[in-house]
């Protein structure tokens, strides 16, 4: 296996060509081994301004931060001051969705691991004040009951909402002060902004989304979805060098580099153990954890996350039996592509995994049950119809909502082919990759009750 310097002279050579054959504008990458953190950058953080990207340039990590809305809750489980296993209103009454029935019993455990069974894309505008978390709750009073808490995975934005909010209870103060004062600061971070005021202060990367006719992204309208969202990965950038800080402590059994202690290995273990089995879905693990994706790779297994917000796409991977880590913050374009292409040559050099290959198109496609399978799966974010054609092929088309209707051009019909008897890929690749569609659940009919691509959309035609 190589050694730090040599690996990360590879990234630093390669990563120009990386990025101008996916078209990305910039990219931060950060790796830890041995104790030690490289990093390298390349691009332009912002097309209108052409700004070049450096190793202190800060970049949203989008979802990744429900990793740190995690461990701010395995804290508070730490002082004795919280149980994961009670219902959520034990510390927040005004918790209240839908089913009420369903919301006496929702646990923080099953908020971690996405499996509450809420409707969960949910992007609320609630303002810009410190009080956004907590005007949120009452704008999903009425969010529909999907299935039944612990029945399966699904991927809940708003889930993690309800956990900062419970930070904050529990904390006295607004969700972005408790990551600062709890995290953030006993780690030693030096480049983390939790609002765009903040982000300003430092070279600050803007996300760029497709364009249409055209390969080469353009600078989104706006930096950041709603403050709402923020415990969920609405607004928290930082360089990749303080995100790998972050994931060298999760390495270290919950401990910072100066001997502070900032996590029990207890709750570090916890974090780490599987919660729920997910479907086959490409980019996604195989299991979750408790704020954690699991992925069962070659010489794993391997812990992390991944991020999305407004043109920008963050990944952060672990081994913890080798103390790797590797991160790499993007701004646009086919971002994974480059991820892959690092991540995998990072994890192999250093760690001995072996990453797989993304999926691709099998040489004769999978015979598909298409009764199965056709019909309108419906979610907050979009409205999603599977149709045959004339010559039998099988499309999927959208209709995105709210906020992500605002974004970029509507999202052009797509093709859909067999890759394993339950699970579907698009026949073309978008931002570097085929999302597996997974058919799940049964509506009593024989007919597929979700449309899964890490987000369980439910069928709505009778």
């Amino acid at each position: 296996m190589s050694d730090l310097n040599e690996i990360g002279s590879w990234v630093r050579e390669n990563l120009p060509a990386m990025l101008a054959d996916a078209h990305i504008p910039a990219a931060s990458v950060a790796i830890l081994a041995d104790g030690e953190i490289f990093t390298t950058a390349a691009g332009i953080l912002n097309r209108n301004t052409g700004v070049e990207a450096d190793v202190d340039s800060v970049f949203q990590i989008g979802s990744i931060t429900k990793t740190w809305t995690a461990t701010l809750i395995m804290q508070l489980v730490d002082e004795g001051l919280l149980d994961i296993d009670a219902p959520v209103r034990d510390t927040v009454p005004a918790f209240a969705i839908g089913d009420d029935a369903a919301a006496s019993t929702i646990t923080a455990r099953q908020l971690l691991s996405h499996v509450s069974g809420f409707e969960g894309d949910l992007f609320n505008d609630t303002g810009v004040g410190d009080d956004a978390v907590e005007k949120y709750l009452a704008t999903i009073a009425d969010a529909p009951q999907l299935f039944t808490p612990g029945e399966r995975f699904s991927y809940n934005n708003a889930a993690f909402v309800v956990l900062g909010r419970m930070v904050e209870v529990l904390r006295g103060t607004s969700y972005d002060q408790a990551l600062r004062t709890h995290l953030a600061g006993p780690l030693g971070l030096t480049h983390v902004a939790t609002t765009a005021s903040e982000a300003i202060m430092f070279r600050a990367a803007l996300g760029h989304i497709p364009a249409e006719g055209s390969d080469e992204p353009v600078a989104a309208p706006v930096w950041n979805l709603v403050r709402s969202n923020a415990p969920a990965g609405s607004m928290l950038a930082m360089t990749a060098h303080d995100l790998v800080s972050y994931a060298r402590m999760h390495l270290d059994g919950g401990v910072a580099p100066d001997g502070t202690r900032i996590l029990s290995e207890e709750s570090v273990r916890a974090m780490q153990e599987r919660q729920v089995e997910l479907p086959e879905l490409g980019l996604m693990g195989d299991a979750w954890g408790l704020g954690w994706e699991i992925f069962d790779w070659e010489g794993g297994p391997v812990i992390g996350h991944d991020g999305g917000t407004i043109g920008q796409n963050a990944f952060l991977r672990m081994v913890p039996s080798a103390g790797v880590a590797v991160a790499v913050l993007t701004n646009g374009g086919q971002t994974v592509d480059a991820y892959h292409a690092i991540t995998s040559r990072v994890l192999a050099a250093l760690a001995g995994v072996t990453m797989p290959a993304l999926p691709t198109i099998p040489e004769t496609p999978v015979e598909v049950d298409v009764d199965r399978i056709l019909g309108t799966y419906s979610s907050s974010v979009s409205d999603s119809t599977v149709r045959l054609d004339d010559d039998g092929r099988i499309w999927l088309e959208r209709t995105m909502k709210g906020i992500f209707a605002e974004l970029g051009p509507a999202p052009e019909p797509v093709e859909l082919v067999g890759w394993t008897t339950d699970t579907l890929l698009p026949r073309k690749q978008e931002r570097g990759m085929r999302m597996p569609h997974a058919f799940v659940g049964d509506d009593g009919t024989g007919r597929a009750l979700y449309l899964h691509t890490g987000r369980a959309d439910r069928r709505v035609d009778a």
